[in-house]
This record gives C-alpha cells, structure tokens and sequence, in this order.
C-alpha cells in the first residue's frame, strides 16, 4: 500500500498517519505539534474522502477544497496529496513593535497586510523562511489594539523561539497563518463567573480573553490566576493590578512555585490555588493556557470541581515531535 504526495510514491506501514507515513521516510512535511493544534500540518488531499477528525477545526472553505490535518488522518493506499497552496493558507504581518521583557521574554507587535478577523485567545502560525513554523498566542483584543500582540519565552534549543527574541526587528516581514483555537470569549451569559487559569506565557491569551469579557461588558467575577516558578515568570503584574483597580469584578492572583516567593504573590502552583479558592465551579467558565501537563490535570480538575465540560476551554502549549530532537 502507498500514497502518494507531491507525486512520488511513498509505502504505508501498518496503522499509520499520514504523517507518520512521510516523516518515516524522510520527507520534510511541514509540523510542530503532531497532536491536532497547531494546524501547520496541513496538507491537500485530491479526491480522496477524508474522515471528519482530520478536519476538525478548520475553515469551510479550506474543507471543501479538501484541506486536512496529516497528523490526524489515518494513512490509506492510493491517496493523492499535496501541499497547501500559499495564497489560500498563509499571509504576511510586519513586525510594528518589540519589547524585550528580559533576555529569554518579548512582547512582539504584528501588523498584519490585509485586514485579519480574530478572537483574543486564539493563535498565529509564524513560519521562517527556512519552513520552520510555531504557533503563538493572541493577546491583544481587535477594537482595543492597532496591532496583534504575541508573548514570546524563550526555549532552550528554541529556534524559533531564540531566532524571534535575538534576531528579528522591527521592520521585518513573517509569514502568519491562522487565527485558530477555540480558546476565546463568547458574549452573553454576562453573569457567570470566569476562572482563567494560566502558566508562564499562557498568560498571553488569557489577557486577550479577560480584556474582551471586561470591554464587552462582563458583570460577572473574573478570576485570574497566572502561576510560574519564580518571579521573573510573572511578568505582567503592574498591568494585571492596574486591570484589577479600575475594574471591581476583575481579580488578579499571582503564583510562585519557586523557592523565594514576593510579598504581593501567592506560594504554589497557580490551578492548586484557584480550584483551593473555589471548589464549587458549577455556573462557571473556565480557560487554561499553557503548560500540558497543567492543563490536562487541570481540565480534570475544572469537571471534578463541578464546571460542565462544555464550559472548559483549554490551550495547551503542546509542542510534541515525532523526532528524537526537540525543537520549539
């Protein structure tokens, strides 16, 4: 059995992806996180039926014309592929503004060339010249900001990461695709309590999220708890506070694994201390952002303590590679 993409043959073994299928064989097909996220996956099937899983999240206009994601799809004997074409799936954004918060943090400004329709909370695909791509979270809210605000960590053995924070400036020119994510504010329900729960640069979306609630007229509590291990990690309190003093229902909580804990910060982990603080999230909204492994127990959490599933939105930074080496 095989497949075929960009017109030469490639052979399936077993259950596979299709994926899996063009890494095995050393084809350099675009990916990052391999878990159905990041969308940089996508390839372009020709006439063959596609499972609804492999499409998931995407646009219509890009399912009709038989878009998919390769890490999502089983791989199948006689399908034709391809990749995306260019027009139809990335854009262009200039880089209008940088800051650096310290030697391995910066906010990043993007302007984008046409005109882009987002939620606060989604994320951008950045692709390098080289192919290289990763996606990054939406901190800005459209009717507040000229601009698209993202929040850059830098990762150990981080190309991208690195090659944002030390070497590109403003002026400079980026290949954008997206928005994706589901991970956004939905008006009405005006009411309700929100819980945000985030980890290191987690915080970006999760600011997006609770300015637009607060500019759309939230009256219900927003509770945000943003958790690092140190106090370095915590990098937006001055704003977080001045967000919280000129709005009664909007709360901030800060929260410092680490070792040496500042006076205006809470010890712990950032999800112990919320679900501590409320345990009876029934009538709640809740988002998560950041680290997996945060976000997958405190998803479980977020249900134990009593949220209905669909109440739960959730942005895991997943960042998972088929190859040995780990790349950002």
């Amino acid at each position: 059995m095989a497949l075929r993409f960009e017109g030469a043959a490639y052979a399936i073994a077993g259950a596979e992806t299709v994926l899996q299928t063009l890494l095995r064989h050393g084809v350099a097909a675009p990916h990052s996180c391999a878990v159905g996220v990041c969308q940089v996956c996508l390839l372009r099937s020709v006439g063959a039926a596609l499972p609804a899983k492999a499409q998931q999240g995407l646009r219509d206009t890009l399912r009709q014309q038989g878009y998919f994601l390769a890490c999502q799809c089983a791989a199948a004997d006689g399908m034709e592929l391809m990749l995306p074409r260019e027009s139809e799936v990335f854009g262009r954004a200039v880089v209008s503004a940088k800051e650096l918060l310290s030697a391995g943090l910066c906010r990043l400004w993007l302007t984008p060339a046409t005109d882009l329709y987002y939620h606060p909370g989604q994320f951008l695909n950045l692709r390098r010249s080289d192919g290289l791509t990763r996606s990054y979270s939406i901190a800005s809210v459209p009717r507040l900001d000229s601009a698209l605000e993202l929040h850059i960590q830098r990762r150990e053995n981080g190309a991208m990461s690195q090659w944002l924070i030390d070497t590109v400036q403003v002026g400079d020119a980026l290949d954008i695709q997206g928005p994706n994510g589901a991970c956004f504010y939905l008006p009405g329900r005006e009411q309700e309590p929100l819980l945000l729960i985030g980890t290191g640069t987690g915080l970006a979306p999760l600011l997006g999220i609770a300015r637009d609630a607060l500019s759309s007229g939230h009256q219900g509590p927003i509770h945000l708890y943003h958790g690092s291990h140190g106090a370095a990690g915590l990098y937006r309190r001055p704003q977080l506070t001045q967000l919280a003093a000129q709005h009664g229902n909007f709360h901030a909580v800060f929260c410092d694994s680490g070792p040496a804990v500042e006076s205006d910060c809470i010890a712990g982990r950032a999800h112990d201390i919320a679900f501590g603080r409320h345990a009876d999230l029934s009538g709640f909204r809740v988002y998560l952002c950041g680290a997996p492994a945060m976000v997958h127990a405190a998803r479980k959490s977020a249900y134990l303590h009593g949220a209905r599933m669909q109440d739960i939105y959730a942005d895991p930074f997943e960042n998972k590679d088929l190859r040995q080496a780990p790349r950002d």
